[in-house]
Parts: structure tokens; C-alpha cells; sequence
């Protein structure tokens, strides 16, 4: 019988509640997750918020990055929504990252790859599932690993600046 699925929480920067803006580019072999920090302004009041976009300069940005990785799926549920994931239940809560270990996803590739000629029972064994929820979306991905690093400036610019190396 395979083993239950669980959460654990993951240590990466806070996003933004309010606008994170994530933002995601994948190749074949490399991921990277750019998203604003969640930086509380002490002289912010609560009225007359700031509109920020991803052109906005001098924000801070974190960027992970996992290579290799393996799969990665970016959308719904938004934070109004998460009771509706199939992981709440667990823990799974907005405004967070979690590891999932005993991935059910993991799981189903290894089950889909066994028609490979040279598929042995252990080749996903080293790969890791992991979730960022933020306000309007999720991010869940599959990577041995992942690194993490925060830049100051746009998400779009710290993005490119990123990509290029």
C-alpha cells in the first residue's frame, strides 16, 4: 500500500499578500519562480494603497530556482479557493510553500514511465513536490532541488537578469 501523502512547511521569503505578481519561465531543464516579498511598509496606514505591476523598480523579488526539474503547473487555486485543493485538507494554506512528501504526483510518474524500455522502479526516487500558494494562483512543482535568492528591482528585470545566468 503506498504511503499517505503530507505536508511540510518550506522556508522561502513571505510573498507579497496583496500583489506578488509570480511570474514563471521554464525550459526543459531549468524553472525559475520570480514573486514580490512581502516587505511591510511602516508608514502605510491602510488607506490609499500602492499599485505596483511588474515594471514597478525597487521592489524586492525573490527568484527560485530548480535544475533539473521535472513538471510544474501554474494556476488555480487562488487564495479565496484553497479550501477546494486536493491538499487542504493536509495543511495546504495560501500565502505559503510547503513540501508534499509521498507525492501522489510524483507517484504518477514513475506509473506512466513504466512502459519506457528502460525504466527501473527508482529513477523519480530523488525528485521532491513542492507547492507556493500566493493570492491569485498556485505554483506546484517537481525538482530534486531548488535554490533561492532575493534582488532588488522589477519582477520583469530581476526575471531576465535571472534567465541570463
Amino acid at each position: 500500500m503506498p504511503a499517505t501523502e503530507s505536508l511540510a512547511p518550506v522556508d522561502l521569503p513571505l510573498s507579497s499578500a496583496g500583489a506578488p505578481l509570480p511570474h514563471v519561465f521554464a525550459d526543459e531543464r531549468r524553472l525559475l519562480i520570480a514573486y514580490l516579498v512581502n516587505v511591510p511598509d511602516p508608514t502605510f496606514d491602510g488607506t490609499n494603497p500602492r499599485a505596483v505591476s511588474p515594471a514597478t523598480d525597487d521592489q524586492s523579488v525573490a527568484i527560485l530556482t530548480a535544475e533539473p526539474y521535472l513538471s510544474v503547473q501554474f494556476g488555480p487555486p487562488n487564495d479565496e479557493a484553497i479550501a477546494g485543493h486536493r491538499l487542504y485538507g493536509l495543511g495546504l494554506r495560501s500565502y505559503s510553500a510547503f513540501e508534499v512528501r509521498n507525492s501522489s504526483w510524483i507517484a504518477s510518474f514513475e506509473k506512466a514511465n513504466r512502459v519506457h524500455p528502460s525504466h527501473f522502479p527508482g529513477l523519480f526516487s530523488g525528485y521532491r513536490h513542492f507547492i507556493l500558494t500566493f493570492h491569485d494562483s498556485t505554483v506546484e512543482f517537481i525538482a530534486r532541488d531548488f535554490s533561492v535568492s532575493v534582488r532588488q528591482g522589477a519582477v520583469f528585470a530581476a526575471l531576465i537578469q535571472a534567465i541570463g545566468h
